[in-house]
Formats: C-alpha cells, sequence, structure tokens
C-alpha cells in the first residue's frame, strides 16, 4: 500500500504495540506478582503474536495505592519488578528481537511518598516546597473549591501543620495518595526533563503519557458549576507548551534515535485531539472514540471518520485501541445484552469504558474477534492490551475482599473498578496459578481461565490467540498499517459496513442477518468465524480479488 506522507517513516506509522501490565504477565520469583524477569522470559510470545513494540505499564518504585501509577521514584525500578539491571537486560533483549520498549510516563501527580511531597508536608505553608504541588488554603472547614477526584470523593485533602494544627489542603485529581504536581512551575518542568533524558538514554523508545489533558489546572482553582467533564481542571490551553518542549527534547537526540510520545487524551469532542497532535506536539494521541463505540456499524464508522479525519488534517497516524487496564475487556463489553444504569461517577468515562449489565460472553467473544479485523485494517498503529489475544472476558465476580482498585474502596463498592482486567494472566491450564508463577497471584484467577491458558489455545487452530497471529501477519504483509486512503463501499445494509485499503476489502456485520459480499470484491482470505458464501452475523472478513 502506497504511503501519502513525505514526512520521514517512523515505526509508529504502522506499528503493533502490546500493552504490558507488569504485575499481571509473568511472575519469575513467586512472590504472586508479575516482574521484568517474568517479561524477559515470555517476550517470544509478543514476539510470536507478530508485535513490533512493547508498552510497560509504570515499574517504578511506588506504595501500589493506583498500583504504580503513584511514583516515589521516577528514575528506578520498583524493587518487586527487578532492579535498573534487569530493566536494561530486558530492553537489550526486547530489541535483539525487533521489539521496541515504552514506558509509562506519569507526569500529573506522583506519590505522597515521593521526596518533594514529604518535603512539601515538613516545609509549611508559602515554602518553595509546596509550590511544586497545588497547596491552597481552604474556605474555613471547606476545601479550597468543589473539584471531585475521578477516583470518587473531594478531590483536595487537608493536611496537618508541622506545628500539628490543621493546615493547608493539597489537590488530587485521583487518589490522596496521588498528589497533582503544579505544571506552572519550572522546577516541575525541569524535573521531568531530566526523567524523560534517564530513561532515553537508557535506551527507551518512548513514552505512553498518563492524563495528558490533566497537566494543568485554571489558574484561579475556580469552581466547576457544571455535571460530569471539569472543563476547569482537564484541557487546559497551557498544557500544550509542555508538549511542545518535550517534542524538541526527542528530536534534540537527533535523526538516529525514532522516540515517540504518544498521549492519554480523554476529551468529550474528539476534535480537541487536534490541538495535542500539531507538528511539535505529540508524535500520537490515542483514538478512544473507537473503543466507546457501541456495537453498530454507523457508531463504528464515524469513529474511524472522524479519526482519519484527524490524521489527514496533522500528518499523525492514529493510534487504535478496543482495550487497556482501564476498561472492561472487549469481550465483556461487547456481550452485553441487558444494559443496567450506571453508578453516579466522576469519571465522564466510565459507563462507556466499564458498562453494567447481562452479558452473553460467546455473543461478546464473536463481537470481539470481529472487531479485531476491523481495527487492524485501520492505517496507523494499533495498542493490543495482554490477554485481549486470548479472547478473555472481564472476571466480573472478584470478591470485594479481593479487589484492590482505588476506584472500589473510594465509590463504597459502587464502581467495581478496574482489578477485572488486571487479573494475571493464564499461561499454562494444569500448572499452579495457570503458569503465571509458583506463588498465589497478587489478584485470585478463577478456574474458567484454564480455557482460555495459552498452551489450551496453541492446540486449536480456531482460537482467537491463532486468529490474532493469522491477523498481524496478513496485516504486516499487507501493508495494512500503512497511511494511505480508505474508501467506504455501499454494502445496502445498515448494520453492515465495509471499506477498501489497496486491493483489500474489510467487511464488518454488526447485525445477526448474514451478509453476502458482491462477487467483485474478491474472495475471504481471513474472517473472524468460518462461513461460506454468507457472512454470518457478528463476524467480520477480509477479501482480496481473485
Amino acid at each position: 500500500m502506497s504511503r501519502t506522507s513525505s514526512r520521514p517513516r517512523s515505526f509508529w506509522d504502522d506499528a503493533v504495540v502490546y500493552q504490558l501490565y507488569v504485575r499481571s504477565f509473568a511472575d519469575s520469583d513467586g512472590d504472586g506478582v508479575g516482574d521484568l524477569g517474568g517479561v524477559i522470559r515470555r517476550l517470544g510470545h509478543i514476539a510470536g503474536l507478530g508485535a513490533d513494540a512493547v508498552w510497560l505499564n509504570p515499574c517504578y518504585p511506588s506504595p501500589q495505592a493506583d498500583h504504580g501509577y503513584d511514583i516515589a521514584d521516577y528514575r528506578a525500578v520498583n524493587p518487586e519488578y527487578g532492579s535498573l539491571e534487569t530493566f536494561d537486560r530486558l530492553v537489550a533483549e526486547a530489541h535483539a528481537r525487533g521489539l521496541r520498549i515504552l514506558m509509562d510516563l506519569v507526569p500529573n501527580h506522583c506519590s505522597d511518598r515521593h521526596p518533594w511531597f514529604t518535603a512539601a508536608l515538613a516545609a509549611g505553608p508559602g515554602s518553595p516546597e509546596r509550590a511544586r504541588f497545588l497547596f491552597r488554603d481552604g474556605r474555613g472547614d471547606q476545601p479550597p473549591n468543589n473539584w471531585q477526584s475521578v477516583f470518587g470523593g473531594p478531590a483536595w485533602t487537608r493536611v496537618t501543620e508541622p506545628d500539628g494544627t490543621p493546615g493547608q489542603w493539597y489537590l488530587h485529581l485521583f487518589t490522596r495518595e496521588q498528589p497533582d504536581f503544579d505544571w506552572r512551575n519550572p522546577e516541575v518542568l525541569e524535573y521531568f526533563d531530566d526523567v524523560l533524558r534517564f530513561w532515553f538514554d537508557r535506551g527507551v523508545d518512548g513514552f505512553r503519557i498518563d492524563v495528558c489533558h490533566g497537566m494543568i489546572k485554571d489558574a484561579a482553582l475556580r469552581d466547576w458549576d457544571g455535571d460530569g467533564y471539569n472543563a476547569r481542571s482537564w484541557n487546559q490551553p497551557e498544557v500544550h507548551e509542555i508538549f511542545r518542549r518535550w517534542r524538541a527534547l526527542t528530536a534534540g537526540y537527533g535523526p538516529g534515535r525514532d522516540l515517540l510520545l504518544v498521549g492519554e487524551v480523554w476529551v468529550p469532542d474528539p476534535a480537541d485531539l487536534d490541538h495535542y497532535l500539531r507538528p511539535d506536539e505529540l508524535h500520537q494521541a490515542f483514538s478512544f472514540d473507537l473503543l466507546v463505540q457501541p456495537w453498530a456499524a454507523p457508531a463504528l464508522r464515524g469513529a474511524v471518520e472522524r479519526a482519519v479525519a484527524r490524521t489527514a488534517a496533522h500528518g499523525a497516524p492514529a493510534a487504535w485501541t478496543l482495550a487497556n487496564h482501564d476498561v472492561h475487556r472487549a469481550v465483556t463489553r461487547y456481550g452485553i445484552v441487558r444494559p443496567e444504569p450506571a453508578p453516579e461517577s466522576n469519571d465522564a468515562f466510565a459507563a462507556l469504558m466499564r458498562p453494567r449489565g447481562e452479558v452473553d460472553t460467546a455473543l461478546g467473544e464473536r463481537r470481539a474477534r470481529a472487531a479485531l479485523l476491523l481495527l487492524l485494517a485501520l492505517p496507523g498503529s494499533v495498542f493490543l492490551y495482554q490477554g485481549e489475544e486470548l479472547g478473555l472476558p472481564e472476571v466480573l465476580d472478584l470478591p470485594d475482599e479481593a479487589r484492590q482498585d482505588p476506584v472500589f474502596h473510594r465509590t463504597g463498592g459502587q464502581e467495581k473498578g478496574r482489578d477485572g482486567c488486571r487479573v494475571p494472566l493464564p499461561w499454562t491450564a494444569q500448572a499452579p496459578a495457570f503458569g503465571f508463577g509458583t506463588g498465589v497471584p497478587w489478584l485470585p484467577q478463577p478456574d474458567w481461565f484454564a480455557r482460555y491458558a495459552v498452551d489450551v489455545e496453541e492446540q486449536d487452530d480456531a482460537s482467537t490467540l491463532h486468529l490474532y497471529r493469522r491477523a498481524l501477519r496478513a496485516r504486516r504483509d499487507r501493508g495494512l498499517g500503512a497511511p494511505g486512503p480508505l474508501e467506504w463501499l455501499d454494502t445496502g445494509e445498515d448494520a453492515v459496513l465495509a471499506f477498501r485499503r489497496g486491493e483489500l476489502v474489510c467487511v464488518v456485520n454488526t447485525g445477526s442477518t448474514p451478509f453476502t459480499p458482491p462477487a467483485e470484491w474478491g474472495e475471504a482470505v481471513l474472517g473472524s468465524a468460518r462461513f461460506v458464501g454468507e457472512l454470518p452475523g457478528d463476524s467480520a472478513a477480509w477479501f482480496v480479488p481473485a
């Protein structure tokens, strides 16, 4: 497929990135927690799948209040996961297999045990140490404003001053253990410049940037007078100055280093992503619009059209995904047949990412397999979350005492949270902990994980694992991820979408009625389900001329 951009090729133009939740991937030392040694041991699985890069969720030292997204030291490795030497070995072995390494950068907030924050508590009001964070006086006994935490409850916590009196309040858009930095402070800017250089100098190939849209807040910290999305704590114009600074920093490594900055940007209007993708800002931002769409052809097509239009406008390749560590697994989301009302939440996207209701897992599996073929036929890079290649459903029935997600605890159990997509992976059906490791896993695995184990799916040619391998190989062989036109085709059916990429036609049937593809589209070379002639409902296929 021909390229349409004169920009030099970068690996992320059409890369397949495997998102790896370190705690739940593979345990090499028997403590029940996944680690970098386990990642090294299982790199062959990722390379054999057909991935080009690995994105590691946070593996820095952390008290684990939010499982690594509360960072106590940005220039070290959590001892639970290994050491800097282990990390260097992982980078070397990944590179030897042709896999790039991306890290997770969490710049909006740190841990309350970060040395800067402990110094701020000790220094008191008005100190340079507190100026690195958003400390403010309250309104009497009330917080400085009415902002709410994404995880439930107020976004402010009051501290006890060094003299023992009730004192100032600090802002935390997430848990109280995650104080937000003040990104208008030059010290914060300089600190993160050093963090980026530290990891780039160790061979890291890029960063996924957490909560890109939240790093700058309304300067006056005014009350928010609306519901849902707080436009005074998110998506402030000054945030773009940070990304221009970081883009220049990556460029300073010269053309010999292909360094990626990809942003997690949740905005109510997908058009707002445009500002993050200007030529001197982020290289990419996730196209979450597709992830939150219902299983309906018009909705899926609309999300694709909007993302492709952004790519055409800015030249930044789309970063597609249908799953990650914050959302219910695709099989479960697509399998909901009787939706339930979502609980009240300060997270405007929670109901879309973690819907509730009765689940038909078999239906969800069919739809998730079909969605994969849609995803892999699109131009741009693709981010796959670990375990999706096995067709794993969400673990919905974790006992309350096992749940660790602060979302669950801060909402009093109204929101079950994200533990269900983070349960350690099953590798071997008959082994203890399904081959994850020799110890008791940090989250319990259900018995039904056995039928999704890697060794079981290896023996079944029709398994989701084999579908992923075939589809990723065909995507690479046919250059489907490369920049190039996407031509929509008329199917005559509201429930069926079809588009052409080069000579290949991707057809997705989101309805229940079989669809007969026109003969001129050619022969099926890959399908999410076995079929002859008619494409069944809730399935997809790729066609090429005979």
